[in-house]
């Protein structure tokens, strides 16, 4: 992953990584915004004005890409790096879970 891409995604924002996540397979802003309501339990929610920034953004930095248009609807889907950005923070926050209950990644009892 490049060194720049990662300083602007890594950590990123919760809307970021449900973003990201969505696109593992092809999908529009509304059908992600759906999909992260569902998945929250209405917790999350993402605005328009955020999903499309977002989305914008992303496509330029190479994270996803034009997969097609469906109902005048542009579907998008994760790049190779969109792929590993998602992989990256999706194992910052399963390090911050584990130590969150304690865990430690090097965890040393000699002291």
């Amino acid at each position: 992953m490049e060194e720049r891409i990662k300083r602007i995604y890594v950590p990123m924002t919760e809307s970021g990584f449900y973003i990201l996540y969505c696109l593992q397979e092809p999908q529009h802003g509304y059908g992600i915004s759906r999909q992260v309501k569902e998945m929250t339990g209405g917790e999350v929610t993402i605005s328009a004005g955020t999903m499309y920034g977002a989305l914008s953004k992303m496509e330029k930095d190479g994270l996803i890409r034009l997969h097609g248009e469906e109902d005048k609807r542009k579907l998008y889907q994760l790049t190779e790096s969109g792929k590993e950005v998602l992989s990256a923070e999706t194992a910052r926050i399963e390090r911050l879970f584990r130590n969150s209950r304690g865990e430690y990644l090097n965890e040393k009892n000699s002291d």
